[in-house]
């Protein structure tokens, strides 16, 4: 017999276990699956490619919303009628728009897409120096010690400075 402190972790783990490994492999259905096993490898391979329009955050493989199961079946029709990876992913865009790709192409119309990081990271980084800099020029000022004439002016104020302010 188990101790009650063995028993709660391998419930948990007797849980979750199927959760961690086979979360994936349960969105693609018997159905769909291909008979050839090359075909069926490519068709997977394009799909994990391929964003669920629902989700989406995932992959139309690893999505059980209809609309993922729909494309699936579409990608494999495509494979199956002879058609190469790029020319799937070409037919879809061209159905879809560019969205459907979970890495979008690197091209002019993106380019906002791609670029806008690099440049909010250097917009950051220059803002970042500037404050230093500023920080860093006030803190000399103020250490700074006085010149000579400065030191006989504040003197000469002191000196002026009426003794009793009451």
């Amino acid at each position: 017999m188990l101790s009650n402190a063995l028993r709660r972790p391998l419930l948990a783990l007797s849980l979750a276990l199927p959760m961690i490994v086979g979360g994936a492999a349960l969105a693609v259905q018997p159905d769909e699956m291909l008979a050839d096993p090359a075909l069926e490898a490519r068709a997977r391979a394009v799909s994990a490619e391929l964003r669920c329009l629902v989700c989406q955050n995932q992959s139309i493989d690893d999505s059980d919303a209809p609309l993922a199961k729909d494309l699936r079946v579409l990608v494999r029709e495509r494979i199956m009628a002879g058609d190469d990876d790029r020319a799937v992913k070409n037919w879809l865009v061209a159905r879809y728009g560019e969205f459907v790709l979970l890495k979008p192409t690197f091209s002019a119309h993106n380019l906002i897409l791609w670029l806008s990081p690099f440049a909010i990271l250097a917009i950051g980084v220059v803002v970042a120096m500037r404050t230093i800099r500023r920080r860093g020029a006030r803190t000399v000022a103020a250490e700074a010690p006085l010149s000579a004439d400065e030191s006989e002016r504040l003197a000469r104020i002191l000196a002026e400075e009426p003794k009793d302010r009451s």
